[in-house]
């Protein structure tokens, strides 16, 4: 009689051990994304831009593995100097892949191409977003985000205009002192004028938006360097996309400079990958409310010479599809 006692204790045991080493499993941060049939993938450009577009892939959200041998998916073509930098890409509501990146580092344009599997991609083309301002030195690191509420896509991105605002006019680098501009666009071939989107009196570049329930929150990077040098990604929360971003938080990444935020969420985990590009490196911070920040930079790792990129989710299904 004891000797059975002690079998159905021990079976039970057995039992509750399993149970737990399965939740323990679950509830590590490695786990949550891939439970959900998606693979997470990483756009972003090496060097100067000058080879195109680079994907990489990963299903935790901490380690990533370039595809394709880690080289490029598609060559620039277009403006003089014929780059892609800073690539942001997203799936849009026609179930197209549509990509923009930085053409160049003094162009009044910037570039955009579709495509259906992320590996063919449409003829690029040349957006001159802001070729009706004749001062305008630049576009930098253009994103876009679908507007459920009218329908249509957003595109946004940097420029500096000499003269246009007198703040922040002597504490940026060299002759830059960037605002972020917008137009939208139901179809990218016709645009709206070139508006506002962001100022607040300093520098600003490597704007990402993400939505959280009723409110729109920009991850920006303050582009201030004198006469303290601030190069860090801060925050503005808006209840509007695409007007009414507030001033910005306290910085939220560290001691060091960083730029080219891409931010998901994962489950109620939201994930910030950056540029720590003084280091030659990417870095990474994790927050459950957009507010408290951890770094969890020591835990990721991307592929050697990752730059400014953006991160997308696909199915599995599609990730076998395109990349079999």
């Amino acid at each position: 009689m004891m000797q059975f006692q002690f079998l159905l204790i021990r079976h039970n045991m057995k039992k509750i051990y399993s149970v737990v080493l399965l939740l323990s499993i679950l509830q590590h941060p490695y786990a949550q994304q891939s439970l959900k049939n998606k693979v997470l993938v990483f756009a972003s450009f090496r060097d100067n831009g000058e080879d195109g577009l680079h994907l990489a892939y990963s299903e935790d959200g901490y380690k990533w593995t370039a595809l394709k041998g880690d080289n490029s998916f598609l060559t620039p073509t277009v403006s003089k100097d014929k780059l892609m930098r800073d690539p942001c890409v997203i799936k849009g509501a026609d179930g197209l892949f549509h990509m923009v990146w930085t053409v160049s580092w003094k162009d009044k344009g910037i570039g955009y191409a579709s495509s259906r599997d992320l590996v063919h991609w449409s003829e690029q083309q040349f957006i001159p977003v802001m070729q009706h301002e004749p001062g305008a030195l630049n576009c930098w690191a253009p994103e876009i985000i679908y507007d459920e509420l009218n329908n249509n896509y957003m595109i946004y991105w940097s420029t500096t205009i000499p003269g246009r605002f007198a703040f922040g006019d002597t504490s940026g680098d060299d002759k830059y002192n960037h605002r972020l501009y917008y137009v939208t666009t139901i179809d990218f071939k016709t645009f709206t004028t070139a508006k506002l989107l962001f100022d607040q009196r300093f520098s600003v570049i490597d704007a990402t938006i993400q939505k959280d329930g009723n409110r729109y929150v920009l991850f920006l990077k303050d582009e201030t360097l004198k006469p303290v040098p601030q190069k860090n990604i801060r925050t503005a929360i808006s209840d509007s996309l695409t007007t009414g971003y507030g001033r910005p938080s306290a910085p939220i990444t560290g001691n060091y400079w960083a730029e080219g935020p891409s931010v998901i969420k994962l489950d109620k985990k939201w994930i910030i990958y950056f540029d720590k590009y003084t280091e030659g490196k990417y870095g990474a911070l994790m927050s459950t409310d957009l507010s408290n920040w951890k770094d969890i930079s020591d835990e990721i790792s991307f592929p050697k010479g990752t730059r400014h990129g953006s991160v997308f989710s696909i199915s599995k299904v599609e990730f076998s599809k395109f990349f079999k």
